[in-house]
């Protein structure tokens, strides 16, 4: 699997919404106590296993040729179902190593970044506090790797999962701006021909002042109006409209690299719309119906040109 994942002359970096990726246990910090065996969603430890057991299976299933080299996650809760996923799954034969968040979100979800350790090694990485706007909840941490790919590229990756509109867009889109800023003035202190990848759940559509005001200083949305091959017209969809709030942005000197952008969506990561018509994510919950899915997020490919 690693020997032809090396030799294709190519590199992947998907980016998906895990949809809630929690373990079974408290954390006395954290308000996360639906997802206990106890909880609201009865979120038993077979659950969990299968949870983590489907996201492998769809991390697997969006490279035919070895697997993804880089992975960005985005609600994860904690070390301990990271290290599940990479090293007791399905995926564990895969070889993923992670980094991840520590947030001060006030449910405790988190984002990561998994790696291939024989195509890209890690040379630092940090978490980008986002200090609250008034009557703003605390939010994630923005995760930022530096790291260099097999032929001594440094790339600069920025692993985002903004606010949410609840409360209504219009009125949160100054806390999805905040991130958008935080992101912005990191890259700024790098140098100007730095290879920078910003990949996460915005919350967001394309052509929101957030998403707009990161191409203004000078990043490209390299998956907006992606589709995919089997229905879905991005990666969400709520109330039967298709919506792009998954995004996978990079620097003008990595434009060039990119070789194909897509949606992941296979025919298992799919169910029949009943109430709207067409496909929609085959989700782990359906408010509180358990269903077994996958994601309410479809993942989002990018193969750049090694």
């Amino acid at each position: 699997m690693f020997l032809s994942l090396l030799l294709t002359g190519f590199l992947t970096l998907v980016e998906l919404n895990c949809e809630n990726m929690f373990d079974c246990k408290h954390d006395s910090l954290k308000d996360d106590t639906e997802w206990m065996p106890e909880g609201k969603r009865k979120w038993s430890y077979a659950r969990y296993w299968r949870k983590l057991n489907h996201i492998g299976q769809e991390i697997l299933s969006c490279q035919e040729d070895g697997v993804p080299d880089l992975v960005a996650l985005v609600e994860v809760e904690n070390d301990s179902a990271l290290f599940d996923l990479t090293h007791r799954s399905l995926l564990r034969r895969a070889g993923y190593e992670y980094l991840m968040t520590e947030s001060p979100d006030v449910r405790g979800i988190d984002v990561a970044l998994l790696y291939q350790p024989m195509t890209f090694r890690p040379i630092c990485y940090d978490y980008l506090a986002i200090t609250p706007l008034e009557g703003m909840r605390p939010t994630r941490d923005i995760l930022y790797v530096q790291g260099e790919t097999l032929n001594y590229d440094t790339l600069h990756i920025f692993v985002v999962h903004a606010p949410s509109r609840f409360g209504g867009e219009k009125q949160t889109r100054p806390n999805r701006k905040l991130i958008a800023d935080r992101v912005v003035n990191a890259i700024r202190q790098l140098p100007p021909d730095a290879k920078v990848i910003v990949a996460g759940d915005f919350n967001d559509e394309a052509t929101d002042p957030a998403l707009r005001f990161l191409e203004h200083n000078g990043l490209h949305n390299v998956t907006a109006g992606v589709k995919g091959s089997h229905g879905a017209k991005a990666t969400y969809r709520y109330q039967g409209f298709w919506q792009s709030i998954d995004h996978v942005f990079v620097s003008k000197v990595l434009v060039d690299f990119v070789d194909k952008v897509s949606i992941n969506d296979a025919p298992f990561l799919l169910e029949e719309d009943k109430k709207y018509g067409g496909v929609k994510p085959l989700r782990t919950f359906n408010g509180y119906r358990y269903q077994r899915g996958f994601s309410d997020h479809l993942p989002l490919v990018v193969r750049f040109r090694r």
